[in-house]
């Protein structure tokens, strides 16, 4: 049953946890929150003991939710059970959200806690104040699912949530004025908030390209756009598509470095899943093309193949290392870049450096291969749809003069876009 509150819930926050092991803390957050004049929602995602305190979203109806006409049983599959929870909250959060009745999500808990807690986080936009207060958040192999593509914040705890003591109870004041003060910034944000109204572009960028991604950023926010970067390690570019499929917040996408999708297909660490460069596709928003890096790839040194040892390589630092891409494996990727952008619905221009696809690609450098290059361009030329424009371009891509075709070729799909709508209709 939902206990009804009497606070104006215009700065309701609700509070993720198990009160069968961690009501003792959830209740102190839970009064250090509503002392800043907050009100709260506790989520019970409890199921094995009985709860500490009482909730205002119950375990029951959580259950229920993600396990329709079903009443909570202990079981000692926790799997499955961690599913069902995560699952249930996830829908009344996400329900809650979009009725306007609440503003932000904390959570507090160790490993197994973290990881659904999450989960069920990332249900809300980009925007929504997400923290997650976690004892274990630097664990190895935990950390990147915690985050996942969500913009969660993540208070390290570091001392493990075991009841009352100064050090936890300080952890917890420090978690309710971070999470207060999110939502106390949020200026309105929330289901009426409309992100990129006017549109913004999604630029991918790397170090390697960082120049151009400069030049190109500061030209056209000087033109009055809002440029939005993403670091195209893989996670950001990954999370990127998932804006422009969810939140339509963008219309046009300068993807300067798709080197995700090759790196998905040989298995190396910037691999951005298996969708990559096909959302702006979907959505039918304009795509300005670059290949930064789509000619190397970054396996983990524990995955290297006997033939790795023997390839060209660049040591960007102590823990990143380039390989170029054989000549089969440029072919693979270029056929499988031009299949995706051959099945987007709107204009695509791909620009082409002939003078390599790096900053550190070029004339007396060991990894500069233009002539393997080429087997991908040619390649790509061969397969690409008749709505794709393929433009070859005498510099390096982090050169000025690459920048500045970038930029030509935005104008001409921007001004293309904006005539069709003014000229368009339903016919």
């Amino acid at each position: 049953m939902t206990t009804t509150k009497t606070k104006d819930i215009a700065k309701t926050i609700v509070i993720l946890c198990t009160l069968d092991t961690k009501a003792v803390e959830t209740a102190y957050l839970k009064n250090q929150i509503e002392a800043r004049d907050c009100n709260t929602l506790v989520f019970d995602l409890g199921t094995r003991g009985n709860p500490g305190m009482v909730s205002d979203i119950t375990r029951e109806e959580i259950y229920k939710l993600g396990n329709p006409g079903e009443t909570l049983i202990t079981t000692e599959n926790r799997v499955k059970l961690g599913e069902i929870m995560t699952t249930g909250a996830a829908t009344k959060l996400k329900a809650l959200y979009k009725e306007g009745k609440i503003k932000g999500v904390i959570g507090i808990g160790g490993a197994t806690n973290s990881l659904m807690e999450t989960n069920i986080m990332r249900t809300l936009p980009f925007g929504v104040p997400k923290l997650m207060v976690c004892s274990v958040a630097a664990s190895q192999g935990l950390a990147s699912r915690y985050f996942g593509t969500s913009d969660i914040a993540i208070l390290h705890s570091v001392i493990d949530f075991t009841g009352s003591n100064e050090l936890i109870r300080d952890i917890l004041d420090r978690a309710a004025g971070s999470i207060v003060g999110m939502v106390e910034k949020l200026n309105g944000i929330g289901p009426d908030k409309n992100f990129g109204a006017g549109g913004y572009v999604a630029m991918t960028q790397l170090s390697m390209c960082e120049r151009t991604a400069n030049f190109v950023r500061t030209r056209l926010e000087e033109e009055g756009h809002q440029i939005i970067g993403f670091s195209a390690t893989g996670v950001a570019d990954k999370a990127m598509e998932e804006l422009i499929i969810e939140e339509g917040m963008f219309k046009a996408v300068i993807d300067l470095a798709p080197g995700g999708v090759g790196e998905e297909l040989f298995g190396g660490t910037r691999a951005a899943g298996k969708e990559r460069l096909e959302a702006a596709g979907i959505k039918g928003i304009p795509q300005i093309i670059a290949p930064c890096a789509v000619n190397l790839m970054t396996p983990a040194r524990s995955k290297y193949k006997p033939d790795y040892y023997e390839r060209k390589r660049y040591d960007l630092d102590s823990l990143r290392t380039f390989l170029r891409l054989n000549s089969q494996e440029l072919g693979v990727v270029a056929r499988v870049m031009a299949e995706k952008l051959n099945a987007s619905k709107g204009p695509v221009k791909f620009l082409m450096p002939m003078k390599g696809w790096a900053s550190f690609d070029t004339e007396g450098m060991a990894i500069y291969e233009p002539e393997a290059d080429k087997i991908f361009v040619e390649e790509f030329k061969r397969l690409a749809g008749k709505h794709i424009e393929v433009i070859e371009v005498n510099a390096n891509i982090d050169e000025p003069e690459f920048g500045e075709a970038i930029i030509k070729a935005f104008k001409e799909l921007i001004n293309s876009a904006e005539s069709a709508l003014v000229g368009g209709g339903c016919g």
